[in-house]
């Protein structure tokens, strides 16, 4: 009997005990998540401080603390470089068609659509940059990370010929992923599509000016981006054909330090210069300015 309610008392204190443990594992105070609005904050990925959405766009999309490049949107590329209520846009109409008939790929183009409000990754137009004339085109990596598919190279060879037509010198700032690779031979037609159309404007004597920006990478670099008379690009933007890690799987080598970023190809020549977002500007209309064509 005794040996009964000693294990009766031991398990009542086992409960009490285990009941109190339970307590002191759930926090006194449990604050409440924040509801912050989307859209409000932007968090910088470089330093990872967050600061308002309104005073970045007021910075150009460019981080008030360590000055990291945001990605830009193409309209946002084009009020940042071009004077206001100059750029006339071009090329209208183009449908982007399922050459392979890759499903899903008729509603991926759709639904991008739809969320940038543009019928293609690149648009082009007439423009001015302080008063200089100019043809300017822009690649925007929010529609399927800026990919040249067929739509996209034909765009880029229209607003080389509408230069051509046009005699004015021509800038194209990319931000791409490469070829598309949904339209597969398709899209690498593009490649040399547009490079021939840029050996006609050579011919002409038309300066062409191509602006790097973060990514430009695959087909486009290895095509338009890099024939430009003079290149320049923003800071630490990557530029390069295959990704760091496909180049370090293939050569079995470590990279070095800074690899396929602009400054990294500054160095060993493969583009003129890299300038700040805040003075591309200023930058782009000494250039026109300098290369101004003037008739006899």
């Amino acid at each position: 009997m005794k040996r009964e309610q000693l294990i009766a008392s031991f398990e009542k204190k086992k409960r009490f005990f285990s009941h109190i443990e339970g307590h002191q594992k759930k926090p006194l105070y449990q604050p409440k998540t924040l509801d912050v609005p989307e859209g409000l904050y932007e968090k910088c990925s470089a330093c990872k401080n967050t600061f308002r959405q309104r005073d970045v766009i007021k910075n150009q999309l460019v981080c008030p603390h360590c000055h990291n490049h945001f990605r830009a949107r193409a309209i946002d590329r084009l009020s940042m470089t071009v004077d206001a209520h100059t750029f006339v846009e071009k090329g209208f109409g183009y449908i982007t068609l399922n050459p392979l008939f890759q499903e899903g790929y008729d509603q991926k183009v759709q639904n991008y659509k739809k969320q940038t409000n543009l019928d293609e990754a690149y648009i082009y137009g007439y423009a001015e940059i302080h008063s200089q004339p100019c043809v300017i085109g822009v690649m925007d990596s929010y529609f399927m990370m800026g990919s040249m598919g067929s739509v996209v190279g034909e765009k880029v060879t229209k607003s080389i010929e509408y230069a051509l037509y046009k005699k004015l010198p021509l800038i194209i700032f990319t931000a791409s992923g490469g070829a598309r690779m949904q339209e597969g031979i398709y899209s690498l037609m593009q490649m040399a599509k547009t490079s021939s159309a840029l050996r006609k404007m050579d011919r002409q004597g038309l300066l062409f000016i191509s602006v790097l920006t973060h990514p430009t990478t695959g087909g486009v670099t290895a095509s338009f981006a890099m024939l430009g008379d003079i290149i320049l690009a923003e800071p630490k933007a990557l530029v390069g054909f295959a990704g760091p890690r496909v180049i370090e799987q293939t050569i079995r080598q470590s990279l070095p330090e800074g690899f396929q970023t602009a400054e990294f190809i500054l160095e060993k020549g493969m583009i003129d210069k890299v300038v700040h977002r805040h003075e591309m500007k200023k930058t782009l209309y000494r250039l026109l300015k300098m290369h101004r064509r003037r008739e006899n």
